[in-house]
C-alpha cells in the first residue's frame, strides 16, 4: 500500500531556533508536508497544546527523514519551558526493547545464550528457575510474579521507595509462579528488570554503561541513556505531570533507579537514530533486528504477539512493531511501520495521555488503509484487531442491554467484574469506580472506549447470558461465568474471617478486622480498605486484589493482575 499522495515533500526544513543562554526559545519544528497536512496533525493536539499545562512530542519520521516534529503544551511548568523535539522524556515500558537490544547483542557476541535458564545466573532462586530461559524473559512467558504488584502489595506506592536489593529480595523468596514457563503470555516487569541484572552479571558493568558503550553511543543518541541514578541531573529535562481534581496538575515523578522494565530518558530526534538503525546494519545487524522482532510461540502452539521489547503486529494491513509505556507522569508510544518506513512517535508529560490514540490518529492521516471487512449490525463477525477498532458502532435497545447486566467471575485469574447500564451505556465495572464505557459493535460483542488498545468484550447469549469473553490485544482471552454475588456478611460470618495472615513470600502482616460496615483490610497495621464479598469465602479488595479462602479461614490466595496465587498463613 502507498503513502498517502497528499504527503508531499516540498517544504524546506525549518532552521532550529538557537538557544540562547538565560531566554526560552522557540521550540525546533521539523516540517516536509503541507501546511494542510501540518494543520490536521495539530488538531490531533489541540487538547494537549495549551498555556500551562503539560503536553507531548510528536515525531513523524518517513523514508530516513524527520518530516514533522513538533512539541504541545509545557516540558516544566515552573519555569513555563516548551516541549520540543530535543527534550527529555522518560519512556517507561518502551524502554524494554533497549533492554532486549543489549541481551541481543550480548547473545550475538557468544557472551550469552537465549536458551540459557535462569539459575544459571541467579542460583538462589527456588528450583523453578531451572525452567525459566532468557528467551522467556524477553517474550514475558516465563511466569514469574510481577515487582511492580508485589510492592504494592507490600503496602508500598509509586511515591515509596525500595531498591534493587529489595526487588531481588522479593522475586527470589517467590515460591511459585504465576504459571509454568512456555504456558501463557502475561507482561511481567520483573522479567525485564532480571535481564537488565542479567547484563550486570555478565559485562560486569550495568547496563547503563553497557547500553552507552554499545548502542547510544555508536547510534549517535546523545540524549539517551538509561536512568539508574535518580539524583542525576539531566539537560532538558521534561517534567512529569498528573491532573489534580480542581483543574490543575502536581508533580509526577519517582526517585526508584530501576532499570530494564524502564528507565529510558531519550527525546524525538534520538528515537529517529533509533529508528535508522532497523534500516541500516551497519551497527546493529539484519540478524540482530530478527531476532528483536520475531514472535514466539506458547507450549500450547498459540501464538504470542510480543517479540523482544517490541509488540509486532498489523494495523490497517500494515505491518507494525510497537510498544507504549506509561509511568507515574508520563506516557510514551512508539508505531513503526517498517514496509512503508514510517514511524509515529508521541512522548507525553501528563499521566492523563493517551498516546496511543494520539499516534493512531497521525498514523491515520498518512497512511493508506488495506480494506477490511467490518461486522454486519445483524450478524457477528471474526474481524481483526485493526478492523474491530475501526468497526462503526451500532445502537442497541435498551431492553437487550439491561439483559446483560450481572456479576461475572474469571476462576484463573480470580477477578470479579460487573456489566451495569448507565443510562443507554453498558459499562465494566472493576470495582473501586475503576469503570470503563463500551459500545456495541454486533448483537453480543463491544468495544471499550477510551484504552489505548482495542479491548473486545464477548456475550456468549445476548438472550440469556451465562458469561463472556474478554479479548485484549497482546495479553489474552479471558473468560467470565455469571454468578449470583454473595451479599454483605453478617457479624458471625465476618468473625470466621478476623485475624491475622502471614505472607512468608513478602514477609508481610494483612489484618482482617471486624468493623461497623464489615471486614476492613489492614497492610502492617495500616487501613487499607473495606473487603467486598464476591462469593463464599472469595472477596476484593480496592477493586483489584482478590482474596480465596480456604474453607476453614486458615489460609487464603491473594491475586492481583500480574501476581497470582500468593499464599498468607494465619498466624
Amino acid at each position: 500500500m502507498t503513502f498517502k499522495s497528499t504527503l508531499l515533500s516540498v517544504f524546506l526544513v525549518f532552521a532550529f531556533a538557537k538557544a540562547v543562554s538565560g531566554q526560552i526559545t522557540t521550540p525546533p519544528t521539523f516540517t516536509k508536508i503541507t501546511p494542510e497536512l501540518a494543520a490536521k496533525v495539530d488538531a490531533v493536539f489541540a487538547d494537549t497544546d495549551k498555556t500551562n499545562h503539560p503536553g507531548a512530542a510528536l515525531g513523524i519520521f518517513k523514508d530516513g527523514e524527520i518530516i514533522y516534529a513538533k512539541g504541545y503544551g509545557y516540558a516544566n511548568l515552573e519555569y513555563d519551558i516548551p516541549i520540543s523535539s530535543t527534550s527529555v522524556f522518560r519512556i517507561a515500558s518502551t524502554s524494554k526493547q533497549f533492554t532486549a537490544a543489549c541481551i541481543v547483542l550480548l547473545a550475538q557476541q557468544g557472551k550469552l545464550s537465549l536458551d540459557s535458564t535462569l539459575d544459571t545466573f541467579f542460583p538462589e532462586f527456588p528450583s523453578y528457575a531451572k525452567t525459566i530461559t532468557v528467551r522467556h524473559l524477553l517474550n514475558h512467558t516465563s511466569g514469574i510474579r510481577d515487582y511492580l504488584v508485589l510492592a504494592s502489595l507490600s503496602g508500598l506506592g509509586d511515591e515509596d521507595f525500595y531498591t534493587d536489593e529489595d526487588v531481588m529480595k522479593w522475586l527470589v523468596h517467590q515460591e511459585e509462579l504465576n504459571f509454568k514457563p512456555g504456558d501463557e503470555h502475561l507482561y511481567s516487569n520483573s522479567g525485564y528488570w532480571l535481564l537488565g541484572q542479567i547484563v550486570q552479571k555478565v559485562t560486569g558493568t550495568s547496563m547503563a554503561d553497557y547500553a552507552m558503550k554499545e548502542i547510544f553511543k555508536p547510534l549517535g543518541m546523545n540524549n539517551t541513556h538509561f536512568h539508574n541514578d535518580y539524583t542525576a541531573i539531566v539537560k532538558n529535562r521534561a517534567s512529569g505531570y498528573y491532573p489534580t481534581p480542581n483543574g490543575g496538575f502536581q508533580i509526577s515523578m519517582t526517585t526508584l533507579n530501576m532499570i530494564g522494565d524502564g528507565g529510558i530518558f531519550t527525546t524525538i530526534e534520538d528515537l529517529k537514530k533509533w529508528d535508522d538503525a532497523y534500516y541500516d546494519s551497519k551497527i546493529l545487524t539484519e540478524d540482530f533486528w530478527k531476532t528483536m522482532t520475531t514472535t514466539t510461540i506458547l507450549n500450547d502452539g498459540t501464538a504470542n504477539e510480543y517479540a523482544s521489547g517490541l509488540e509486532v503486529g498489523v494495523y490497517d494491513g500494515h505491518k507494525i512493531i510497537s510498544h507504549g509505556g506509561a509511568f507515574v507522569g508520563f506516557r510514551a508510544q512508539k508505531f513503526q511501520f517498517p514496509d512503508d518506513h514510517f514511524t509515529v512517535v508521541v512522548l507525553a508529560n501528563r499521566g492523563d495521555a493517551n498516546p496511543n490514540e494520539l499516534a493512531s490518529k497521525v498514523a491515520d492521516l498518512f497512511l493508506d488503509p488495506i480494506e477490511i471487512t467490518t461486522p454486519n449490525e445483524d450478524e457477528d463477525a471474526v474481524v481483526s484487531n485493526t478492523a474491530f477498532a475501526k468497526a462503526k458502532p451500532i445502537q442497541l435497545p435498551i431492553a437487550d442491554l439491561k439483559k446483560l447486566e450481572g456479576s461475572y467471575w474469571n476462576a484463573d485469574s480470580k477477578t470479579s467484574r460487573n456489566l451495569t447500564l448507565v443510562n443507554d451505556t453498558l459499562v465494566y465495572d472493576r470495582g473501586s469506580g475503576r469503570v470503563t464505557k463500551m459500545e456495541p459493535v454486533s448483537k453480543n460483542t463491544f468495544r471499550w472506549i477510551g484504552p489505548d488498545i482495542p479491548i473486545k468484550l464477548t456475550i456468549d447469549n445476548p438472550n440469556t447470558p451465562s458469561g463472556f469473553t474478554l479479548e485484549i490485544p497482546g495479553q489474552g482471552v479471558f473468560n467470565y461465568k455469571k454468578y449470583e454475588p454473595l451479599k454483605q456478611l453478617t457479624a458471625t460470618q465476618s468473625q470466621q474471617y478476623e485475624g491475622d495472615y502471614y505472607s512468608k513470600e513478602l514477609d508481610v502482616t494483612y489484618t482482617f478486622k471486624k468493623e461497623d460496615n464489615g471486614l476492613t483490610l489492614y497492610i502492617n497495621g495500616e487501613n487499607l480498605a473495606p473487603v467486598v464479598p464476591i462469593m463464599k469465602d472469595k472477596f476484593n479488595v480496592a477493586g483489584y486484589m482478590t482474596f480465596d479462602f480456604t474453607k476453614d479461614q486458615q489460609e487464603f490466595r491473594a491475586s492481583a493482575g500480574r501476581v497470582q496465587n500468593l499464599r498468607f498463613v494465619k498466624k
